[in-house]
């Protein structure tokens, strides 16, 4: 049976606060539980003002308390800005007080140059994206066996059970990464929607060597979802994500999420919509059946064995529907 999950932005609603999107993200969290979804995960974004999602790891310690039986995860940490110990401390303290409960996805996006610079600025010679991932999962099986450059070095505190370890991608290098070490994999169909992917990911399950932590493939797709109860209502609610989604794009963003009226009044220029012809790839819009019928086309394509659906659009109750009628759809 296919699994469904939720990625959460924590998007700011225009006229709200980051306080009131980083309590609808934990509403929401508890409704999809309440649904019968298998995993919420929240995401890491910096100078993106329009999201409160900027630390998933505290986040995640407020959703997994807030919640009981839902898997909480990253989607994901930018690991290289990190350091691999510290990353797996955190992990661990979260599994420590969630056991079984906990999802570490992992990725390398490109942040703002200053974001960057702000995050590394302290750092001497740095390590590779591969060998952070090594160190990672070192530090979640207390392995002082194989050589290390910090063989005896353990991360506290020690746990009878390790968070899932999910690498994040958009391609093959990333695929092979995550085959090569072990790991599952989430391909994020929303930035990449391409035969690539589906090529991927078959490679992906070729090349997969079993590690300590996982000792066969498993793979998410994460797909932007638009859902209302019906395709107008859906289309009108995309129109104010297109606007969005252009906005982060320009120069100079709103500190928000426009709503459905600001797009509605504001329209689209001839070149912006183009852009936002490009965009509709990346996207599922409709009622309820029909995104269901094209998530299920998605997963088959894909051999996927989870869906994770991200329902960043405009409006806390727009949010909240999505996932009723989602759930509903596949009786979850």
């Amino acid at each position: 049976m296919l699994a469904l999950n939720i990625l959460d932005y924590s998007p700011i609603d225009e006229g709200a606060t980051a306080r009131e999107a980083l309590l609808q993200t934990t509403q929401l969290a508890q409704r999809a539980e309440a649904l019968g979804y298998h995993r919420f995960w929240v995401a890491e974004h910096h100078q993106v003002f329009s999201v409160a999602g900027s630390t998933p790891e505290m986040l995640m310690m407020h959703l997994a308390t807030s919640t009981k039986t839902i898997r909480i995860g990253s989607g994901g940490v930018m690991l290289p800005h990190y350091s691999p110990y510290k990353v797996a401390e955190n992990f661990r303290m979260l599994e420590a007080l969630h056991p079984n409960r906990i999802d570490l996805g992992i990725g390398r996006s490109r942040s703002y140059r200053i974001v960057n610079q702000a995050l590394n600025e302290s750092k001497g010679i740095k390590v590779s994206y591969e060998q952070q991932i090594q160190d990672l999962q070192k530090y979640f099986t207390d392995d002082k066996t194989t050589e290390h450059r910090f063989q005896e070095l353990i991360a506290t505190p020690i746990t009878e059970t390790a968070p899932e370890l999910w690498l994040l991608g958009t391609g093959g290098e990333s695929a092979e990464i995550a085959a090569a070490n072990g790991m599952a994999f989430s391909y994020a169909h929303f930035a990449k929607p391409s035969i690539a992917g589906v090529e991927a990911i078959d490679s992906y399950r070729k090349q997969f060597q079993p590690s300590k932590l996982m000792d066969k493939p498993k793979v998410m797709v994460a797909v932007f979802a638009v859902v209302a109860e019906t395709a107008e209502q859906a289309e009108e609610i995309a129109k104010a994500f297109d606007l969005w989604l252009l906005f982060i794009e320009s120069a100079t963003p709103p500190p928000y999420y426009p709503s459905i009226e600001t797009a509605e009044k504001r329209g689209f220029s001839a070149s912006e919509q183009e852009k936002v012809k490009n965009n509709r790839r990346r996207m599922i819009v409709g009622d309820a059946e029909y995104v269901k019928a094209e998530i299920e086309k998605i997963a088959a394509r894909f051999k996927a064995d989870e869906i994770t659906i991200i329902p960043s659009i405009s409006g806390a109750d727009n949010r909240m529907k999505e996932i009723e009628l989602l759930a509903k759809a596949f009786n979850l």
